[in-house]
């Protein structure tokens, strides 16, 4: 638009200079009339030649050769596009882009391919080779085991948004020293890469704004780098620092995208501990998301995590935990820590099975060492929606160390011991176990502190679970957790009531407790929640009813 703008004032200009030269010369006036003259002379010449006629062949030809030309000229575009597209997709860049969620990406697939076939999807065009019908097989494999390869919990499969910096004036100081730092590291000796490593390390790495300043200065390729080289000290800084800034779910991503998971599983079987501990707990912040966790089980991943494990190999007896060599103790701990993150996979949790981790974790569940504990039991608590898992449980008489744990002061590992019991608790066997080493009464003890969502949904689904034996059902009324299991039928999480009622359902099977519970007030809030939309919900809450219903007083 500029640019025709200016044009048009060159124009004006020199028509307007070339009519103020007519008035004031002669000269010039009638040599421009002359220039007019010639030129429309040449004008009806060109006009006044009949042009000339292509011949047939001529005629026919010109198309095709046209067609020709058109088609050479389109291939060699498409062939230069594709050169200047491989060279900018090899040049790197500091730009990082989120990576496609495959669900997402396969939906919008279809729905392409769908409207493309008018809203069917089938078969057209020429038969498919066997070489090609062999490649398409093993990619429908490979989808097939991305998507077996499910959670048993809600995880990060959503990308979380690339938050940046888009005002440069708003950045803190330490965005530009950390930048600083990083170019040390690129360009720096031994000696200067230690330096600016442990002076990166006394930033709060913590803060967001440090960690996307290591990450868009092209940092984390340095720091993974870093991971292959010989010096060891090289490797502890570089890994104190991924360790501290995995914890960033688009960090934890891009770790994956620059293929750090590999370099950190060789890691692995490094005879320093530190560095094993130090890979381990990184290891267990980026295997937070499904691709992760798929990229350790297929570099070996899981079977070294399981050796970290073995810590115990000394004479020592388990209640003898304090002789173990500290170090040991952390490796293992380490170890088991990945587990947890590497556990919510179904694939990973035959791998673990399969390498010999249940006897291992049993092992160490006799330990006292509670940070130690709680990601041997969140690891088995995982693992035990199998079915497999809750057999060797059970072998390994798993349980009793379980209802032990349940009186810890620690909340994060009663939380845990309540879960496991919650998975295990499926068959009578583990449920007559539960009471006999006597579970029982300090789960009803826990009901009493609400305060922790997640303990109290942990321990509810644990006392659910256990009440389907009719002696269990007893024990809580002995306990008086009846009377509490009513007063959380108000004001709580869905998850919260799902069990809360599913045990009442399940204790009302007794007379005793279906007179408790209507003395108690509970037939109007659990006719309350019969308004909900929460199928596992109303499924627990119309059984509860349809028990309690049993009952002429109670069907009033």
């Amino acid at each position: 638009m500029r640019g025709k703008l200016i044009m048009r004032e060159k124009v004006k200009f020199i028509k307007t200079l070339s009519h103020f030269l007519k008035e004031k010369s002669a000269k010039f006036s009638e040599n421009m009339s002359k220039q007019d003259i010639r030129f429309t002379e040449e004008w009806k010449k060109e006009n006044e030649e009949p042009k000339e006629v292509p011949k047939k062949e001529e005629a026919d030809a010109l198309p095709k050769a046209f067609l020709a030309s058109s088609k050479n000229i389109l291939e060699k575009n498409q062939i230069n596009f594709g050169k200047i597209q491989m060279t900018k997709r090899l040049e790197p860049t500091l730009n990082w882009k989120a990576t496609v969620d495959f669900k997402k990406h396969k939906s919008l697939l279809r729905n392409t391919q769908e409207k493309k076939h008018g809203g069917r999807l089938g078969r057209s065009g020429p038969p498919v080779s066997p070489g090609r019908a062999q490649l398409v097989r093993k990619s429908a494999e490979k989808i097939e085991e991305i998507l077996s390869d499910s959670s048993s919990e809600n995880e990060e499969d959503e990308e979380p948004p690339d938050r940046r910096q888009e005002a440069n004036a708003d950045l803190p100081s330490e965005y530009w020293q950390i930048q600083k730092l990083v170019k040390y590291l690129k360009g720096g000796n031994q000696t200067a890469t230690v330096i600016a490593l442990r002076s990166m390390k006394d930033f709060n790495l913590a803060q967001e704004t440090c960690q996307l300043a290591i990450r868009d200065v092209g940092g984390l390729e340095v720091l993974i780098n870093l991971l292959d080289t010989d010096e060891v000290k090289c490797k502890i800084g570089s890994l104190k620092i991924l360790k501290e800034i995995s914890h960033n779910p688009q960090i934890r991503r891009n770790i994956v995208d620059l293929g750090g998971l590999p370099v950190m599983v060789n890691i692995l079987d490094s005879p320093h501990k530190s560095l094993k501990c130090l890979a381990a707990e990184t290891i267990a912040n980026v295997a937070k998301f499904r691709r992760a966790r798929r990229a350790v089980r297929h570099h070996g991943g899981i079977t070294k995590l399981v050796a970290l494990l073995d810590c115990a190999q000394s004479s020592a007896k388990p209640a003898q935990s304090s002789l173990y060599d500290a170090r040991d103790v952390e490796v293992a701990r380490c170890g088991a820590l990945a587990l947890w993150s590497c556990s919510k996979s179904n694939a990973n949790k035959e791998a673990i099975r399969q390498a010999g981790g249940i006897p291992l974790l049993a092992h160490l569940l006799k330990t006292s060492h509670e940070n130690m504990l709680i990601p041997v039991v969140g690891t088995l608590q995982e693992c035990a929606s199998e079915e497999n898992y809750r057999a060797a449980i059970k072998a390994e008489r798993i349980i009793e160390n379980l209802v032990k744990n349940l009186n810890s002061e620690n909340e994060q590992l009663q939380e845990q011991c309540a879960m496991a019991i919650y998975q295990c608790a499926e068959d009578k066997e583990t449920r007559d176990l539960v009471r006999l080493h006597g579970g029982l009464k300090p789960l009803a003890s826990l009901l009493n502190n609400t305060d922790n969502k997640e303990r109290l949904a942990a321990v509810t689904g644990a006392i659910w679970k256990c009440s389907i034996s009719k002696e269990n059902a007893t024990k809580f009324r002995e306990y008086e957790a009846i009377e509490t299991l009513v007063g959380l039928l108000t004001d709580q999480p869905e998850e919260v009531l799902v069990n809360v009622v599913g045990a009442l359902g399940e204790c009302c099977q007794e007379y005793e407790n279906r007179v408790l519970v209507r003395k108690c007030g509970g037939l109007q809030p659990l006719v309350n929640l019969l308004v909900g939309i929460n199928q596992t919900l109303l499924v627990n809450v119309t059984k509860a009813v349809g028990a309690c219903a049993v009952e002429p007083e109670s069907m009033m």
